[in-house]
């Protein structure tokens, strides 16, 4: 059975109130018990100060039952004798201090107080009598507790749930909202202590709305950059099929190829983008200067061929707490778009630096660079600029940006300074 905070507090807080009410009822009984023993104690004070000097008032034949077995007559409560003029019963000793005693009857208790004077006055009360008397008293303190206990613990309840009404509201507006459109709670009429849980359950809806959003965009680009592709595939395989010599089979077979080259590329571009998006791996401490050496020498047959001079520029060893796959993949973005757009002849340098509290990592190439109206801009995913060669999806740049904002950090082009050419950099504060 789930655990049901309505009724956790509501158990705990009637424990609580029953436990505070007991104690309460105990104390107050203890009180008023010992108030009514005292108050009968003084009651004794007053009767043997009042009839000083007087007769005893206790008759021949109650006086006869004191000397046998106590006190008989249930209707008796207070016995007086003046001495040495009255006769007392055996068990009460005419040699007693003043002041008040407990002595035993035969089978009872009795209660004595001695009062001396010209005459010495006693006078004499069953303990049981007076017990009676004072429990009575003691329970009649008790009835308004005893009633309040069950109305507090009907209050607590009633209370309870009544505060915790917005909350069983909350969440039946949150199970009302539309799964594909989920909108922010209000939290107005809410507790403030329940305000930052609302808050965070705010926060995760719009960072899911904004994922579904990359979702849906990204569907839709996907759908739309692979349908062409698709369809001159399609041609390409239907010119093959249509074919009426082998020479001219061979012609038509590399245009084949090329397609299917560049679906692949484009396929594995895309599912790159969508693990970035929605990647789980976790962070450690990743040597980023062997990572740039491995991906200088996986690039290094590829500059080769174009004669471009493909160097690492380290200052020092460099070290970073990020996700492994996740920095390859933006390095291997830069490198690739690096070596695509740098001419024959040309240089591209990974270069590794520290600036101040953050980390730096440059691709540097002296290729034709890109517009500044256009540095944004690119880092949109399948946007091309107009005019440019190559045969490129516009998806390199917007996954590097993917993988940068999941690691904290961010990625920006730049133009170089020296010479012409553009910088990718990839800046990531140092964390501990």
């Amino acid at each position: 059975m789930r655990r049901s905070l309505q009724r956790h507090l509501s158990l705990v807080l009637g424990s609580a109130v029953l436990l505070a009410g007991l104690v309460a009822t105990a104390a107050s009984f203890s009180l008023a018990y010992s108030e009514a023993k005292e108050f009968q104690d003084d009651m004794l004070r007053q009767i043997a100060l009042l009839s000083h000097g007087e007769s005893a008032v206790a008759s021949t034949s109650q006086q006869s039952d004191l000397n046998n077995d106590g006190i008989t007559d249930p209707e008796s409560r207070v016995t007086i004798f003046h001495l040495p003029g009255d006769s007392v019963p055996a068990w009460l000793k005419r040699d007693l201090p003043p002041g008040l005693h407990t002595l035993g009857a035969g089978n009872e208790q009795m209660r004595v107080f001695v009062h001396d004077g010209h005459t010495q006055t006693i006078v004499v009360q069953p303990t049981d009598a007076r017990d009676e008397i004072a429990i009575n008293s003691a329970l009649r303190t008790l009835i308004p507790l005893l009633l309040l206990m069950p109305v507090l613990a009907w209050l607590i309840v009633r209370i309870v749930r009544s505060e915790l009404a917005p909350i069983t509201n909350l969440s039946k507006s949150l199970d009302e909202q539309s799964a594909h459109h989920p909108h922010q709670l209000q939290s107005d009429d809410l507790p403030q202590e329940i305000i930052p849980f609302v808050d965070a359950i705010n926060r995760l809806l719009e960072r899911g709305n904004q994922l579904m959003g990359q979702q849906r965009r990204f569907i839709a680009d996907a759908a739309h950059e692979l349908r062409s592709p698709l369809a001159a595939l399609s041609i390409q395989v239907q010119n093959l099929m249509n074919a009426d010599s082998l020479p001219s089979m061979r012609e038509r077979v590399p245009p084949l190829r090329d397609g299917i080259e560049r679906a692949r590329q484009l396929t594995e571009q895309l599912l790159s983008l969508a693990r970035t998006q929605a990647g789980s791996e976790g962070e450690s401490m990743v040597n980023v200067s062997a990572m740039a050496r491995e991906l200088i020498a996986e690039y290094l047959p590829q500059a080769e061929v174009k004669h471009i001079d493909l160097g690492l520029d380290e200052v020092a060893p460099l070290s970073l707490r990020a996700e492994p796959d996740a920095l390859r993949l933006i390095l291997r973005n830069a490198l690739e778009n690096a070596m695509k757009y740098t001419h024959e002849g040309g240089e591209v340098t990974l270069r590794l630096l520290h600036d101040h509290n953050d980390t730096v990592i440059e691709v540097v190439d002296n290729g034709s660079g890109i517009p500044v109206t256009e540095r944004e801009r690119v880092f949109n995913p399948f946007y091309r600029i107009p005019g440019t060669s190559g045969d490129g999806s516009g998806l390199g740049l917007a996954i590097a940006r993917e993988a940068a904002n999941r690691l904290g950090g961010t990625v920006s082009v730049h133009e170089r300074q020296e010479r012409n050419g553009l910088v990718f950099r990839y800046r990531q504060a140092r964390k501990s």
